[in-house]
């Protein structure tokens, strides 16, 4: 078997390498003046007030911070499309809440205004929507409901770290935002999320709450060797001990590092060139895979909106799926679907039908799309998938 080809892979160098050496050689390596730095670009790159981020150490955390800061508690419900991640149906489930599942699309996996409207009670506290593949979706009619019901919306940007519509981030529709920058994005800090919110005071409680829920008098927020000088100065002027605290929630602490966020600044400047890469890959999948028989590509966004390209999905027709990715992983191409839906998951106890979900699930398979895909790499991807559909194809008919 040849080398296997990734489904995702991180692009990760000697910049990446020279700014951890900076971090090192500061002796603070712990939250500090590189993740405010971190903290302000990727604020810059929203388009947003840097004091309305807040890095944590997972897109999960954001999560978990989001529904404390919105109040969600037993008897509410929050909405959320069944094709998600289960970091967000636990971050629901673990304040007592109820996750409410709703269908979406067949070919983008994205729910619409009316699939969320569907499930809306008037126990619904919140709506909670990912980006599917990087693809905006109906963020911003989705929005426009949520704002007409007095819902709040959390936008899960986790895989649309550059997508926008109309020039505006995705992440910045709703009332707060959370992205990833684990092992498997575009960005990468290895492990590591951000946090945004839009009301000034919920903002400024999100430090808090990633950090023990302190509120701290003497050192500033970032931690920094020379914040806590500053702080130490602040105190003594107002005559109080800089190491004194006190606690305004009882929460655990979701904070990330001066290492990571180094990390995150090299690949934050290195974003456009990773997703122009994508892009490329995107075109060469759809003009590849073009009138192949028995398959779909992914319909392309619509005019004002650009993807992240964080996932490449095609669909199978005649029940084949499993077994192209079987055939697929034998030639040395990793496939999967991302992600199982949740209204199947017993835990949260759901009684949902969607049929647009089941029907989409069972036939979707993402293909290997990251930047450091060679044009070789992309050809062989498009040759195996027209041969093995075609192949598993010709066998299902002739059953």
């Amino acid at each position: 078997m040849d080398r296997m080809i990734n489904v995702v892979q991180p692009t990760l160098g000697e910049r990446e390498l020279a700014a951890v050496r900076e971090v090192f050689e500061s002796n603070w390596v712990g939250r500090g003046a590189r993740t405010g730095e971190f903290e302000a670009a990727f604020a810059r790159h929203l388009g947003v007030d840097p004091g309305h981020v807040t890095s944590t150490n997972s897109c999960t955390s954001a999560t978990f911070i989001a529904m404390e800061l919105l109040g969600v508690g037993p008897g509410d419900e929050v909405v959320l499309p069944t094709v998600s991640f289960v970091g967000v149906g636990n971050a629901i489930a673990a304040r007592g809440a109820r996750p409410v599942f709703c269908d979406v699309d067949e070919a983008t996996l994205n729910p619409s205004a009316a699939d969320v409207e569907a499930v809306l009670t008037e126990r619904t506290k919140a709506v909670v929507i990912l980006h599917y593949g990087g693809h905006p979706g109906a963020v911003a009619e989705i929005a426009e409901l949520c704002r007409a019901r007095g819902v709040r919306l959390v936008e899960d940007a986790a895989l649309a770290v550059a997508s926008t519509v109309d020039g505006r981030a995705c992440g910045t529709f709703g009332d707060m935002g959370v992205w990833s920058f684990d092992h498997a994005k575009i960005l990468v800090t290895v492990d590591g999320g951000m946090l945004y919110v839009r009301d000034p005071e919920l903002a400024a409680r999100a430090p808090r709450i990633a950090y023990f829920g302190l509120e701290q008098g003497g050192p500033a927020r970032s931690g920094s060797s020379a914040s806590f000088h500053s702080g130490y100065d602040q105190a003594l002027r107002s005559r109080t001990r800089w190491w004194d605290y006190d606690v305004t929630s009882f929460s655990g602490r979701s904070t990330t590092n001066d290492v990571l966020s180094a990390i995150g600044s090299v690949q934050l400047s290195r974003l456009g060139e990773f997703v122009a890469r994508r892009h490329e890959v995107a075109r060469a999948y759809d003009e590849g895979l073009a009138g192949v028989a028995g398959l779909r590509v992914p319909p392309r966004p619509p005019a004002g909106h650009t993807s992240s390209y964080y996932m490449y999905w095609v669909q199978f027709e005649g029940g084949i799926r499993d077994q192209v990715a079987r055939d697929l992983y034998e030639r040395g191409i990793y496939t999967t679907f991302r992600y199982p839906l949740m209204h199947r998951i017993r835990a949260y106890g759901s009684d949902a039908v969607l049929p647009r979900a089941e029907a989409a699930a069972a036939k979707t398979l993402l293909l290997p799309i990251h930047q450091s895909l060679s044009d070789a790499d992309v050809d062989r991807v498009v040759a195996e998938v027209r041969d093995c559909t075609a192949a598993r194809l010709g066998r299902a008919r002739a059953a």
